[in-house]
């Protein structure tokens, strides 16, 4: 059943997700009630560039805003912002703020996210990207290093490449230091994860990977990072990007189905009246549940649910996409990449600046990845929107358009 004019959507989650989702209901027609709750005093901004243009020192953070004059002209809601929800009653459905108040409404959105993994070291100049509060303290900190200074980043997977790329790039001398033997290798395979990690030395980026931290110890403005085989760092600056994990305590006793994540629909519905967005989301993709971190996701999901909602249209299912600027080289991905598949190289080569590669697993392509090969992946998004052979990829070639 469509929204009505007589409906209160309360939406929590004042992100991409959250706001992309109001946008869309409203301008497809809802003129009901609509509530968005934000944890952070912020409207909705971009959280991709601060671990790129912003890092870099490109964009100020104002231009990461997603929220202009005109856009919130046409998005007409209750902002409650600085408020943390910390119970939600689906059945009602209700959510609980951290005030004690209780939004009652019609239909609940969440779209809260995940919360980035700390170290498990205490450091006065540890910072997790993952906010403009974030970005604002690795700022003031980079201000003041002097020569010789260094940024050590914990963990090579996306976030932390992106960081290093972004702060080498700024002039800033950065040492990465990762766990495994081989950064991304459960994302992207053993192959294409090695070629990706030999772009680093070309990008003047120093990884160190099999390192094991013993401790990090914070003194006199610096911390020194003390590791497995002797060696000590001192640092202005450690950041960590160790992963994130979704946001799930608050909703723990709502009644939904929760699983790495909340599991829902096609159209992004949890239950009857209750939608989930975005990096919390765990969504069917291919026959299974699929919980994706990326812009795209949280995008696309938003669209989804506002539409079924709106109108009961349903939207073409979501093909996961995300992007990654490491190394001086943006990797691309369509579908679901898993270490287990077997990877065909279709245009170019790994050891190459440039190349594409499908994925294949039971003879059916189940993920693109291309180094600056846009236009190649864009072109070739056909064959994951239906199930794909690989011959009949093979046969049809369109990243050769």
């Amino acid at each position: 059943m469509s929204v009505t004019a007589d409906d209160h959507v309360v939406v929590v989650g004042a992100g991409l997700a959250g706001w992309r989702f109001c946008e869309e209901l409203r301008r497809r027609g809802y003129a009901g009630e609509l509530t968005l709750v934000g944890e952070e005093p912020h409207e909705p901004y971009d959280r991709p560039p601060l671990s790129k243009q912003v890092a870099e020192g490109k964009w100020g953070l104002e231009r990461t805003n997603l929220v202009t004059d005109e856009r919130r002209r046409a998005t007409p809601l209750t902002w409650r912002l600085s408020e943390r929800a910390v119970e939600l009653k689906a059945e009602v459905p209700l959510v609980r703020l951290d005030s004690g108040e209780m939004l009652f409404a019609t239909r609940v959105v969440i779209a809260t996210g995940v919360r980035a993994r700390t170290l498990p070291w205490a450091s006065a100049e540890t910072i997790t990207l993952r906010r403009r509060e974030d970005a604002e303290r690795l700022n003031r900190a980079l201000s003041v290093m002097d020569a010789g200074d260094q940024v050590v980043v914990v963990g090579a997977g996306f976030i932390g490449a992106e960081v290093a790329t972004a702060l080498v790039r700024r002039g800033v001398p950065v040492t990465v230091l990762e766990s495994s033997d081989l950064p991304l290798r459960g994302v992207l395979g053993e192959e294409v994860a090695r070629a990706v990690l030999a772009k680093a030395a070309e990008a003047g980026v120093s990884v160190r990977t099999n390192v094991t931290i013993l401790d990090i110890q914070s003194e006199g403005g610096y911390s020194h990072v003390h590791l497995a085989d002797g060696t000590q760092l001192r640092a202005r600056v450690v950041l960590a990007g160790v992963g994130a994990e979704p946001a799930l305590e608050w909703i723990a006793g709502s009644g939904l189905a929760l699983s790495q994540g909340i599991l829902v629909n096609e159209h992004f519905e949890a239950r009857a009246r209750v939608g989930a967005l975005g990096d919390i989301a765990r969504f069917p993709w291919r026959g299974e549940p699929t919980r994706l971190e990326h812009w795209q996701v949280a995008h696309d999901s938003a669209m989804t649910l506002a539409a079924w909602w709106a109108s009961g249209e349903a939207l073409a299912p979501l093909v996961p996409y995300f992007w990654s600027d490491q190394y001086g080289h943006k990797i691309q991905v369509l579908g679901r990449p898993r270490a287990s598949a077997t990877v065909h190289v279709v245009r170019g080569e790994l050891g190459e600046g440039r190349f594409v590669a499908l994925y294949e697993e039971s003879d059916e392509v189940t993920a693109i990845v291309t180094l600056d090969h846009p236009r190649a992946l864009m072109l070739s998004r056909d064959l994951l929107v239906q199930p794909t052979s690989l011959d009949e990829a093979l046969s049809r070639a369109p990243w050769e358009g």
